[in-house]
């Protein structure tokens, strides 16, 4: 039995790009797993995180447990529920829509919080080699050759907390033009954006299946 982790992040629940790769990810992990697979979901981009918990639980990590005040006990409390959920998984699928050239504001409060618990700091190894999945979505284009080359500010960060800081053995998988069939400006990138769609989803597929090697134990 394994248990596989899924971080959502998209403010938008119908139309969201991370979501829909994500749910096809999820599905072959499961499928191939052949039952008894448990899917433990967090959504902060439609239920975000307290936004001063994670100060809260920073500040008392410098301070003794003794002189805590309620709200940095509270805030602790949540710091170990949303790291239990880390711990605890097998696999990870985490969704990062970029927002304003960046990460959004609910992923990067998680991350914060979540490294407040002493399991997640830097130099820990709770989740090391662990197979984990980055979603990402992106409205435009930022490759190589494009306008905004280099403008994308989440998906390094992302890799650096992911795999230089908690270890995973990470897998990104990029959906970019997302935005081509609602903005007219983009109108003549729609079928590459399509095509690019395709591909995410083949590469979810293709992902889920073979993720399940590493999820059994060698005999």
């Amino acid at each position: 039995m394994s248990t596989i982790f899924r971080l959502d992040s998209s403010i938008r629940l119908d139309g969201s790009t991370s979501r829909a790769v994500a749910d096809t990810l999820e599905e072959a992990i499961v499928e191939a797993e052949g039952g008894g697979t448990t899917v433990v979901r967090r959504d902060v981009g439609t239920r975000p995180l307290p936004g001063a918990a994670w100060a809260a639980s920073a500040f008392a990590g410098f301070a003794p447990e003794e002189t805590w005040t309620e709200e940095q006990r509270a805030a602790r409390a949540l710091a170990a529920e949303l790291a239990d959920e880390v711990a605890a998984a097998d696999a990870l699928i985490i969704t990062a829509p970029l927002y304003n050239f960046g990460v959004s504001a609910h992923l990067k409060l998680w991350i914060d919080t979540v490294i407040t618990d002493p399991r997640f700091a830097p130099g820990t190894e709770t989740v090391k080699g662990r197979p984990a999945f980055l979603v990402v979505a992106k409205g435009g284009g930022y490759g190589p050759g494009t306008p905004r080359e280099g403008w994308d500010h989440a998906t390094a960060y992302l890799r650096r907390i992911l795999e230089d800081v908690w270890g995973l053995d990470l897998d990104v998988i990029e959906t970019e033009l997302t935005l081509a069939d609602v903005t007219p400006q983009m109108a003549e990138l729609r079928d590459l954006a399509r095509a690019q769609l395709a591909e995410s989803h083949d590469s979810a597929r293709s992902a889920g299946r073979s993720v399940t090697l590493k999820l059994r134990p060698v005999a």
